[in-house]
């Protein structure tokens, strides 16, 4: 199991050149967010089952624009191979999705500096995802932000359980989990992000991730309780009853991929489900 070190290692700003001087702002609402993930790998949307067994699942632009016809609110596009393969998110991928949209766009994956989030937002996304950056160096999270505004940065956390039977905690994972010991407790480092300055935070557990089980809610309710910033939930949801279930456990946000990949339960159909059960969604 491998260990990483945190740096406190800082970006310069005077070598970083953006046209796009602040993102283009996701308007804040009270009415909770339905959100697709794309997973892309080579190109190509995939899914799997807790980060593994990767299966393709279609063209990005092509499921995007699918999913904003069925109501979708904002569109997650994540690079899940660019950290470990060491190099950025493909731009030319987000400027597919950016062209065949027009609902907000969060782009992750790869990204390590200023000037990295700068060339995505150049590309089409409206906010950027970190997080293996971020935990190896938190001041990332400020720089963003003070760059391009509280609601441009979302900082992922990726989390497995962890610890002895009937004592339950939650580690936080880096480089697409394939790094489960970085030291860090979830609710810990979900604090440290939002007084870092991020404006959300995308919750996904590892161990749901894939097995269509539902969310973590004592993980979600975990890391809701203990910051003011918005929380995304990601990992496992499948069924109407589990985006509920996350939104009652404080999730201001549901994120899910292969539900909707299948076609298994359209976005249009949870929108009536969830306001049949007073909670405030968009209109489709």
């Amino acid at each position: 199991m491998r260990r990483i070190s945190h740096t406190s290692s800082s970006v310069g700003f005077a070598a970083d050149v953006c046209s796009q001087p602040q993102c283009r702002a996701v308007s804040p609402r009270t009415a909770v967010r339905i959100i697709p993930c794309l997973d892309i790998r080579a190109g190509r949307v995939v899914k799997g089952t807790q980060f593994r067994d990767l299966v393709d699942s279609g063209d990005p632009a092509e499921l995007a624009a699918r999913y904003e016809a069925e109501g979708a609110d904002e569109i997650a596009l994540l690079d899940i191979s660019a950290t470990q393969e060491d190099r950025k998110a493909a731009p030319d991928t987000v400027a597919s999705v950016r062209d065949a949209i027009s609902i907000p766009l969060t782009v992750g994956g790869g990204i390590r500096s200023v000037s990295d989030a700068c060339r995505l937002l150049e590309s089409g996304a409206d906010r950027v995802s970190i997080n293996s950056a971020a935990v190896r160096d938190p001041s990332l999270v400020g720089e963003l932000s003070r760059r391009f505004g509280v609601q441009c940065v979302v900082v992922a956390i990726d989390v497995k359980k962890s610890g002895t039977e009937g004592v339950c905690a939650w580690n936080v994972c880096i480089e697409a989990g394939t790094i489960m010991c970085t030291g860090l407790d979830v609710a810990a480092w979900a604090r440290r992000c939002s007084l870092e300055g991020a404006g959300e935070i995308l919750l996904t557990s590892i161990d749901r991730d894939g097995t269509a089980s539902g969310y973590d809610l004592p993980l979600l309710r975990n890391v809701c309780g203990s910051i003011e910033v918005p929380v995304i939930a990601s990992g496992g949801a499948s069924r109407p009853e589990h985006f509920l279930g996350g939104i009652e456990a404080g999730a201001r946000a549901v994120l899910a991929a292969g539900v909707f990949h299948r076609g298994e339960l359209k976005i249009e159909t949870l929108k009536r489900y969830l306001s049949a059960q007073d909670v405030e969604v968009r209109p489709c």
